[in-house]
C-alpha cells in the first residue's frame, strides 16, 4: 500500500473534497444514522478536516463530549480551526489500531473512509469495541473499489489507472467482509445501507472533479501507468464532460452496529 499524502497541501485538497455537495449529502446520511444525542460521548475515528466532528459536537451540545482522532497533524489543524468555538471537542493525533482512550469511554463512535486504509482491521475493530460501552453504537462507512462506474473512451487504460489507484488502500474491497469482522470484534450488526455518489455531469464542485486530479497524480509511475497515460486519462474525462457525455457513480457502504 502506498499512502496518500496528508501534509498541509494534501489536507487542504481533502478539505475541498469534503466540502463538495456530494460529501455534504453523505455526511447528512451518516449523521441521520448515527443520531448523536445531547449529552452523549462520541468518538470520530479518522476525523480529518473536522466537518463531521463539528456536526456531531453541535448535536451533543456542551453537556456532551466529542473526541476526534486522526494521524495527520495537518488534518487536525484544519479540524481545530473548525471546532474552535466548541470547548467540548478534543482532538488527538493517533492510530485507529491503538486508540488512546480507556475502556468504555464512549456512547457512540463513527468512522468514515478510514478502515479501508488500516492494515490490521480486526485489531482496529477490537479497539473500537473496547472504547465503547456495552450497548454503545458504531457507524462505519467504507467503499468497495469495484462499485465505481466511470464512463471513459478507453476501457483498458481506465482499468489500469483504477487498478493502480487501488494501491492507495490496504483493503479496496473491505465492505464485503466488514459485517463478519464486526461480529468477530464483539458487535451486533443492526443495519446496512448504500449511499451512492453520482455525478451524471462534470461540474467544478462535484466529488469526481477533484478526485480525478488526485487519482491522476497518484497513479503516475505505478503498475506501468506512465505520466503521459495518466494525463491522457484525465484529459479524456474532461473532454467527455465538455461534450455532455460524462458519468460517474461510486457506492459508499454504511454499517451500523451495537457493542455487545
Amino acid at each position: 500500500m502506498a499512502m496518500l499524502r496528508f501534509d498541509d497541501e494534501g489536507a487542504k485538497r481533502t478539505d475541498r473534497l469534503y466540502a463538495s455537495p456530494d460529501v455534504v449529502a453523505q455526511r447528512n446520511a451518516v449523521l441521520s444514522l448515527l443520531a448523536p444525542q445531547p449529552g452523549e460521548r462520541v468518538l470520530d475515528v479518522g476525523s480529518g478536516p473536522g466537518y463531521l466532528l463539528e456536526s456531531i459536537a453541535r448535536a451533543v451540545g456542551a453537556t456532551g463530549a466529542v473526541r476526534g482522532l486522526d494521524p495527520s497533524a495537518a488534518m487536525n489543524s484544519l479540524a481545530a480551526d473548525r471546532v474552535a468555538d466548541l470547548a467540548w471537542v478534543t482532538l488527538d493525533e493517533g492510530d485507529a489500531a491503538a486508540l488512546p482512550y480507556p475502556d468504555g469511554s464512549f456512547d457512540a463512535a463513527v468512522s468514515t473512509q478510514v478502515y479501508e486504509y488500516v492494515p490490521d482491521v480486526p485489531a482496529a475493530l477490537a479497539e473500537l469495541r473496547r472504547v465503547l460501552r456495552t450497548g454503545g453504537r458504531a457507524l462505519i462507512l467504507d467503499t468497495d473499489a469495484d462499485s465505481l462506474v466511470w464512463h471513459t473512451s478507453d476501457l483498458d487504460r481506465n482499468r489500469r489507472v483504477l487498478e493502480a489507484w487501488d494501491e492507495h488502500l490496504a483493503h479496496p474491497r473491505l465492505p464485503r467482509v466488514l459485517s463478519a469482522l464486526l461480529r468477530r470484534a464483539g458487535f451486533r450488526v443492526t443495519e446496512h445501507h448504500v449511499h451512492p455518489i453520482a455525478n451524471p455531469a462534470l461540474t467544478p464542485d462535484s466529488f469526481s472533479a477533484t478526485q480525478m486530479h488526485i487519482i491522476a497524480e497518484f497513479v503516475s509511475g505505478r503498475r506501468g501507468v506512465t505520466a503521459a497515460e495518466a494525463e491522457a486519462w484525465l484529459a479524456d474525462l474532461q473532454a467527455l464532460g465538455e461534450a455532455g457525455e460524462y458519468f460517474y457513480c461510486l457506492n459508499r457502504y454504511l454499517f451500523t452496529a451495537v457493542a455487545e
